[in-house]
């Protein structure tokens, strides 16, 4: 095939797509994707993929952006559409300059709420916080800025839970709120809100050797003496804290370690974990494979 002609340079950059798909494995995938985007016009900046033996299964991700003048991404999609269908592919495509409409539920504990709005101001998180909601007032977090940020408080109890659970639907849709992250938010969704948000909503959650459930975790693994602490961002599921696992990370401790020592580390764990997951689904890295995810880190 002829190299297609060069895109005219334009004072704005030229766009990038990512395309995540997955389809039952067989000969020929990778060379028929990549020949319907190079027929197109369109041409690859990255690929990366996987076959998994135990499921017979081909993932891949790829990164392609025009380089004809006819090149049009809706035209593609359409025809592409039919090559997917031919696979039985699930697949998505995304612009990178399309940022991921996100809303925020945070609890008391806002160390991961106060990261995800740093990156997110500094550029570093490409996504549009349409909301922080929170069973706690406003002035649990006056140290904060949410300029330009709706803030909602949303007090629950046990009586009141599915009153409380409507509105955060309600915010969800009246947002366009494509992901929902729960930045330490210390309520369990039930299972018909977790199942509206399937696929798109995460979780951040301590995650030991042995688990530690219920309250004070990290005072708990200082009693048993735990050599190891970390944390996992999961997406959420009717089953508690066992969804699909993005991202996980993990600290040594010692005997010199005191209780505050392992909360503090913990934080950090937390934080750094909850914003690279995050990054990975608003960039169109993970593809959820039953009980667990195939991620196309960088």
């Amino acid at each position: 095939m002829a190299n297609p002609t060069p895109a005219k340079k334009s004072d704005s950059a030229i766009e990038i797509y990512h395309l995540l798909l997955s389809c039952p494995n067989r000969p020929g995938i990778i060379a028929r994707v990549a020949g319907h985007i190079f027929e197109h016009g369109f041409n690859i900046a990255d690929s990366r993929q996987f076959d998994e033996e135990d499921s017979d299964q081909f993932f891949m991700r790829v990164e392609f952006n025009p380089v004809r003048e006819d090149a049009d991404i809706e035209e593609w999609k359409a025809s592409f559409a039919e090559l997917a269908d031919d696979y039985h592919m699930k697949w998505r495509v995304r612009a990178q300059s399309q940022r991921c409409k996100v809303l925020i539920l945070v609890s008391k504990f806002d160390h991961c709420l106060a990261d995800l709005l740093y990156r997110w101001r500094i550029g570093e998180l490409p996504i549009d916080i349409v909301g922080v909601a929170s069973n706690y007032p406003r002035e649990t977090f006056r140290h904060l800025d949410f300029t330009g940020i709706p803030f909602h408080y949303l007090p629950v109890t046990r009586e009141t839970k599915m009153e409380q659970e409507a509105q955060i639907w309600a915010l969800v849709q009246q947002s366009h709120a494509e992901l929902l992250v729960l930045a330490r938010y210390m309520q369990i969704l039930s299972d018909g809100l977790a199942a509206k948000l399937s696929g798109r909503c995460i979780n951040i959650h301590h995650s030991f050797l042995p688990g530690f459930k219920g309250a004070k975790p990290y005072h708990q693994a200082h009693a048993r003496g735990v050599k190891v602490i970390g944390a996992s961002a999961h997406y959420v599921t009717a089953e508690l804290d066992e969804g699909p696992i993005i991202e996980q990370d993990v600290e040594r401790i010692s005997h010199h370690h005191r209780p505050n020592d392992l909360v503090s580390k913990g934080r950090d764990i937390e934080r750094r974990v909850l914003a690279r997951a995050v990054r990975y689904h608003v960039e169109n890295r993970v593809v959820i494979n039953g009980r667990k995810t195939i991620v196309f880190t960088e």
